[in-house]
């Protein structure tokens, strides 16, 4: 209950933030959109033109999973910094249920409202260039629910480093086109990738949604690839960021900025 109280109320907060900063909200979903027509206008000017549906689709899918790997893991980053400037880190450590817990639901909170986001932006893509892709429900969500899971133990570990280091916003930079080649490459090209966070995930939704790959022909050893990432990085993750709030609580890095 203690669970289901806290992510009501940190989902409340985001909507709030979504809706009470709307033109933000706004200049962020076109930012992305514009970003995506000049993907497609490269495509359509200098690709080859007997691959450029393919090339088109993919472009859609790697696109929408950098969006949703870049608000997941680096929104949480700037919430820490957030917290920090305003004064109310400190508070958050002495609520009952502590930071960790606060984090982890606010990481769940902003996934589920940019993931309304990311529905919109997949839509106004394939309505502007065409391209349907297989959305296959059934086989698309157990394979992005744990794809998310290792998502937010990257998220946490940029959370931990936050709380300590402060100013993290160039790193955070930096991060986006990290997230950018992860989720571009695949795995045909850099087959290691697949034990990197969430790669795995971003490909086997890209089979789904352009070559139609159904659930039962995801092999299992796909899944325990999958699986295993996601608990070895939302473990690491957790860890660091305890490990990191440990560090502040000791220097008393939580009372100021």
């Amino acid at each position: 209950m203690h669970w289901f109280n806290l992510l009501k109320a940190n989902v409340r907060k985001e909507y709030i933030e979504l809706k009470r900063y709307l033109p933000n909200t706004l200049a962020m979903l076109f930012t992305f959109y514009f970003v995506f027509l000049g993907m497609f206008l490269g495509i359509q000017v200098i690709g080859d033109p007997s691959s450029q549906d393919v090339n088109t689709q993919y472009a859609i899918v790697n696109y929408i999973f950098w969006f949703l790997a870049f608000t997941v893991i680096n929104n949480i980053g700037w919430e820490v910094i957030n917290e920090g400037m305003r004064g109310t880190l400190e508070q958050l450590s002495m609520s009952p249920m502590g930071i960790w817990k606060i984090m982890t639901t606010r990481l769940f909170a902003t996934t589920v409202l940019n993931f309304i986001i990311v529905i919109i932006l997949l839509f106004l893509s394939m309505i502007t260039t065409g391209q349907w892709l297989n959305i296959d429900v059934l086989t698309i969500l157990p394979i992005l629910l744990l794809t998310l899971v290792s998502m937010f133990g990257i998220g946490l570990f940029i959370a931990g480093i936050s709380i300590i280091l402060k100013q993290v916003q160039a790193f955070l930079q930096i991060l986006q086109f990290i997230l950018m080649g992860l989720t571009f490459v695949p795995l045909s090209v850099a087959p290691f990738l697949a034990y990197f966070p969430f790669v795995k995930g971003v490909d086997l939704v890209r089979n789904v949604m352009i070559n139609g790959v159904t659930l039962n022909e995801i092999s299992m050893g796909d899944f325990v690839i999958l699986g295993i990432n996601a608990i070895v990085y939302f473990a690491v993750g957790l860890a660091i960021f305890l490990y990191c709030e440990k560090v502040a609580m000791r220097k008393g890095l939580l009372a100021h900025y």
